[in-house]
């Protein structure tokens, strides 16, 4: 037998000689006749056919009905792609192939696979009518491999119960693997095998949380659950602790002196990361020069250095309802980069002089040094604008009124504006939430926002243009597809039916509809329904060196520049803008799209992690409520529930369709409502409707309520 071949180049093989006899009605075909056909004719491709034509009919692919003639067990394709697994133990696959439709898997056909690996499976004919079926051969890359869940030992063995709903497999735990576990404490178990024929894999403890329920412990599990690590390196803090507060004269020399131009920061009261800070002078010639000044993380955090390596891994700060678990330790993000008051700071930044209509007339990027003279929290920004404060009054006034006509300008151009109204939970000492309010975004959020959205557009348009022509700079641009049609129509009908009426003739007129059905329904009981469903209407905004434009924004280039201190694309914007303009040449494309991609990932974990936070303190909250009732809003609707936003807390819950007891209710997806099937009563996204809170499930962040008819 000729030495083993590469994993790859099997699956390459199989798939080929799979096509060959599917089109040839699935003839016995010997390998000099598949070789052929596939016009092969080099000696080691047509031994290579052989092996692969063996060792598969050894796993059952093929058959050789006669002696060195093979033909399809039965008649299959292979594909790849990503398994999600559901509640019952069966899955489907999502085929890399984005046209080819989902493959369902039977539970006995499911193997070892987990929710969200990579896997090779063969998918049957497809009988008429019928969904197309398969069976998962081959795991070619694990999603996951460390849990969060609940340790249980009995006497000579012990299991891990998994918090994943789709971690179907508990984990077996030898009691040498425990590493100081208890039974029922909360930990985090690393798979390290899964032996042949075994029902169970079996794993090691790695980390113990803490006890089950105890607002610490759950906060590190929903850490640990996303892929965050719970604490920086010794390496990562040393390299922190090493770098000096100090300002050499001969870094200062190097760089813009903004120190005696008036600079101030707006943030929220309880930031200690400050990455952004904007300075203010009117110019003789009666324009004003804005300096919009970010943390110049980059000249701290090097390449190829421990630290860096952190940072890029975590890809962003997480921000929890109650903590902050911040990209780079505390040293930098809340000492040496962040832009204190009343220290010297060094800064990469971006300064423009705008007339009195906000029209760019110059734009200079580099490196600077500031210091910041107020430290502004945005309620105290805010008293100035609403004329209750008289600090700075005339020049904040100013970068309002400009920033208002950037605002305008960008909404005129078919910019989306998305208000939704943020939750967030008043906390005690021990972290238990004991009041709800909601966080308004007032004009002092708005004015920085607009400053920063300056920035980003016009650094990633000063990069694109320099590469107009032959000549191409990579680039990490923010990139945001137009909404899927089918998507964005669903949607339209839907708002319709509120009396909203949204045209969908041009990207421009869909931007318009869409801002005025925002400006109409704030305030109202149905404004989180519609705005999410709007905003789940769009394509997801992502990270790629591709010049695409941002939709949302209704910008042609767009970048992120300005939060280095939590996210790592800033980080890499900051090292390329140096790069190019120093006059280096292009980086590598590809090793940048790579990092692009790893980007967005973290940064939708990180949305995540948030969302589970806020799922768990909402269920904390309700405990105490259990029995109550609230008027709520449908806000989302299920084969096998609606869920529920209660109107006065935003806590939301699941009605369980099986408990609604007057009639037999099933999903219609299209006009996302439930329907009753013998009386057709009718419950529609946005609906309101009265409930009690039935049952609280903390572990699983669950809320359950009841419909009161």
């Amino acid at each position: 037998m000729a030495k083993k071949k590469s994993n790859h180049l099997i699956v390459v093989f199989t798939q080929l000689i799979t096509d060959i006899l599917e089109k040839g009605g699935n003839a016995p075909m010997n390998y000099k006749q598949i070789a052929a056909k596939l016009n092969l004719t080099d000696p080691e491709s047509r031994e290579t056919i052989l092996v692969v034509l063996k060792e598969e009919t050894r796993k059952g692919i093929f058959i050789e009905p006669q002696k060195g003639k093979f033909q399809l067990k039965e008649l299959k394709t292979i594909i790849t792609g990503k398994v999600s697994m559901t509640s019952d133990g069966s899955a489907f696959i999502i085929p890399d192939d984005e046209f080819e439709e989902d493959i369902y898997i039977a539970p006995r056909k499911v193997g070892i696979a987990l929710n969200g690996d990579k896997v090779r499976a063969y998918v049957f004919a497809n009988r008429k009518g019928k969904r197309k079926e398969g069976e998962i051969i081959e795991i070619l890359e694990r999603f996951k491999m460390e849990f969060t869940g609940i340790v249980k030992v009995t006497g000579a063995f012990a299991f891990f119960i998994p918090d994943d709903r789709k971690m179907l497999r508990d984990i077996f735990i030898p009691l040498e693997n425990l590493n100081g576990a208890e039974h029922g404490v909360k930990a985090v178990a690393k798979i390290t095998d899964w032996p042949d024929g075994a029902k169970n894999p079996v794993g090691t403890i790695t980390n113990v949380l803490g006890i089950q329920g105890e607002n610490n412990t759950e906060m590190t599990a929903i850490l640990a659950e996303y892929g965050f690590p719970l604490s920086f390196p010794d390496e990562v803090e040393k390299e922190a602790e090493s770098i000096p507060d100090e300002i050499t004269a001969e870094e200062i020399a190097k760089r813009r002196d903004f120190r005696n131009i008036l600079t101030f920061t707006i943030d929220p009261a309880d930031a200690k990361d400050f990455d952004d800070a904007i300075s203010y002078q009117v110019l003789e010639n009666g324009n004003y020069e804005i300096g919009i000044h970010i943390a110049d993380v980059s000249h701290y955090v090097r390449p190829d250095t421990a630290l860096d390596a952190e940072a890029f891994n975590r890809g962003t700060s997480v921000y929890l309802v109650d903590r902050v678990i911040p990209m780079l330790p505390e040293r930098l993000s809340n000492g040496v980069c962040s832009l204190r008051p009343k220290e010297d700071k060094l800064c990469f930044s971006a300064v423009f002089e705008l007339d009195n209509q906000a029209n760019v007339l110059e734009q200079w990027f580099g490196k600077t040094i500031i210091h910041s003279d107020r430290r502004f929290s945005y309620e105290e920004a805010q008293e100035v604008i609403e004329g209750n404060s008289d600090e700075l009054k005339e020049e904040i006034l100013k970068l309002n009124e400009l920033a208002y006509i950037l605002r305008e300008k960008k909404f005129k151009q078919g910019a989306i504006s998305f208000e939704t109204s943020e939750v967030k939970f008043q906390l005690d000492e021990q972290g238990k939430p004991i009041g709800v309010y909601t966080k308004e975004r007032k004009d002092a959020h708005k004015l920085i926002e607009d400053y920063m959205l300056l920035a980003n557009r016009k650094v990633a348009e000063f990069i694109a243009k320099k590469g107009k022509g032959k000549k191409k700079y990579t680039f990490v641009y923010r990139s945001h597809d137009a909404p899927n049609e089918q998507t964005l129509m669903g949607f339209v009908q839907f708002a319709a039916q509120f009396g909203y009426k949204i045209s969908t003739k041009s990207d421009r007129d869909i931007a318009r509809s869409l801002n005025h059905l925002m400006a109409d329904v704030e305030g109202k009981k149905e404004q989180n329904v519609l705005t999410h469903l709007a905003i789940r209407s769009m394509a997801k905004a992502i990270y790629t060196t591709k010049k695409t434009g941002h939709y949302g924004l209704a910008f042609d280039y767009y970048t992120h520049f300005t939060s280095p201190i939590r996210r790592s694309p800033d980080v890499m914007v900051h090292r390329l803008l140096e790069r190019y303009l120093d006059g280096g040449t292009s980086a590598n494309e590809e090793e940048y799209e790579k990092m692009c991609v790893h980007a967005s990932q973290m940064e939708k974990k990180a949305a995540d992690a948030e969302r589970a936070s806020v799922k768990y303190k909402q269920a904390e909250f309700l405990q105490d409520n259990i029995g109550k009732e609230f008027m709520g809003i449908i806000s989302g609707v299920t084969e096998w529930g609606m869920f529920v936003e209660i109107e006065e807390n935003k806590c939301e819950g699941m009605v369980r369709l099986r408990d609604i007891a007057d009639d037999f209710y099933v999903l219609d997806e299209k006009n996302y409502c439930i329907i009753g099937q013998r009386k057709k009563k009718k419950y529609q996204l946005g609906d309101e409707v009265q409930i009690l809170v039935k049952k609280v499930d903390l572990a699983k962040r669950q809320i359950d309520f009841k419909l009161l008819q």
